[in-house]
This record gives structure tokens, sequence and C-alpha cells, in this order.
């Protein structure tokens, strides 16, 4: 079996605290308003935190995957940046235009608003998990 690389799991961590701090600022303070008042009561009072711990894990490790392992293989942060925000707006698209297209009241510039938040916070992420990867190696070859 192989050993998980130091790199891969300073990325993962990098990407997701920078995801889970921007998210919580934009769903707690930002945006909730907009949320609640887009949703209704389809939100609930409290999220269900195991749900969305899983969410954030698998999320995150896609992100690793996808988008921040194949920018280091390139050693480019645009290309961090390029195919996480990619990531991001395919997965959050995915989830808000199936939304908009089978639920009641799921409005047009919700669905907007929140794949650009994903492709946003997506791309933030995985170009802090690939920068703190790039340092982690830096240091490692001097």
């Amino acid at each position: 079996m192989k050993k998980i690389q130091p790199a891969y799991l300073a990325a993962y961590l990098a990407a997701t605290v920078v995801f889970c701090l921007f998210d919580f600022v934009w769903l707690t303070v930002v945006a909730k308003d907009f949320y609640q008042s887009q949703l209704g009561s389809l939100m609930l009072a409290e999220p269900k935190l195991i749900p969305a711990a899983v969410f954030y894990l698998v999320y995150l490790f896609g992100l690793l995957i996808f988008a921040i392992i194949p920018a280091m293989h390139k050693q480019s942060w645009i290309t961090a940046t390029t195919l996480s925000a990619l990531l991001g707006l395919v997965a959050y698209g995915t989830y808000d235009l199936s939304n908009l297209a089978t639920l009641k009241g799921w409005s047009a510039s919700l669905a907007v608003i929140d794949i650009v938040w994903g492709a946003f916070v997506s791309a933030a992420s995985g170009t802090a998990g690939y920068c703190v990867t790039k340092a982690f190696q830096d240091e490692i070859h001097d």
C-alpha cells in the first residue's frame, strides 16, 4: 500500500481550512439572510452537522484529486485556480440547476449566486492548497 505523500496531506488540510472558513462566513454572515429569504421553510433552523461534514470531506478530496494534484504536476497555481473553479462550477451547477429544474420555489437568482459562490470558494481553496504544498515542497528541497 502506498504511503500518503505529506504534500498531499498539506494541500488537503490547507484547502479544507480555507474552504470551511470562507463557507462559514458566507453562510452565517454574508449570505445568511439571502438564503433564508430564498429558501424559507425549506431551511433548517440548525444544519445537520454529519451530512455537512461528509460533504466537506468528500468535496475537498475531489478538489485535491481533480485540481490540486494536477496543478502540482504542472507546477502551476493558475492550473490550481482554474481546475478548482471549474470543479466548483460543475458541482454547484449540478446541484443548483437540478434543484431549479425540479423544486418549487428554487429561484434562478439563488442558483446563479450559489454557483458563482461554489466556483469562487473552490478556486480560493484549491489555490491555497496548491500554494501551501508548493511552499512545503520548496522547504523540503532547500
